[in-house]
Order: structure tokens, then C-alpha cells, then sequence
């Protein structure tokens, strides 16, 4: 991915790209970015939340997240499926 031209939607693309590794979604990803590209990357490391690890949550809590966010059939994924249908949808 390095090197990688991800379009015009995405402003800052090393970020991006550091980001995607960590394992957040592309959404997220392109989301904060972008934000940092507008501003400064360290005024968006200042107003980032403190969301827990999907690990850390119950599968309850990522059941309702997924729906939250739109991804479907979920009521069969195992907590490890849902952790990665949420990093990557």
C-alpha cells in the first residue's frame, strides 16, 4: 500500500495508510486524515475520543455497534467476525 494513490478523497494518504494498519476501518481512516490534513495532526490527537478496544467490549456491545453502523447479518458472526466486520466495513 505504501506509495499508493487512494484518490481524491484522501488528504493525507501516510496517514491514512498508518491508520488502516493499525486496524481501523476505511471510513475512519479517511475521516481522520482528512480532518488532520485540514488542520494539524496534533489538534486532532487532542480532541480524539477515548473509545475502548473492540476487544475489551462484550459481544453485546459490538452486536450493537454493527447495527449502529449498518453492517448486516450479524446475529451469527462470532466476537472475533464482528470485531473484524467493524474494523472493516
Amino acid at each position: 500500500m505504501p506509495g499508493h494513490d487512494h484518490g481524491p478523497s484522501i488528504k493525507d494518504s501516510e496517514q491514512y495508510e498508518a491508520l488502516r494498519e493499525k486496524g481501523m476501518s476505511k471510513e475512519k481512516a479517511a475521516r481522520i486524515s482528512n480532518e488532520s490534513a485540514a488542520s494539524s495532526r496534533s489538534e486532532v490527537a487532542e480532541r480524539g475520543g477515548e473509545a475502548e478496544d473492540y476487544e475489551d467490549r462484550t459481544k453485546e456491545e459490538l452486536l450493537e455497534r454493527a447495527r449502529e453502523v449498518g453492517i448486516e447479518r450479524t446475529s451469527e458472526m462470532t466476537k472475533v467476525e464482528l470485531i473484524d466486520a467493524l474494523r472493516n466495513h
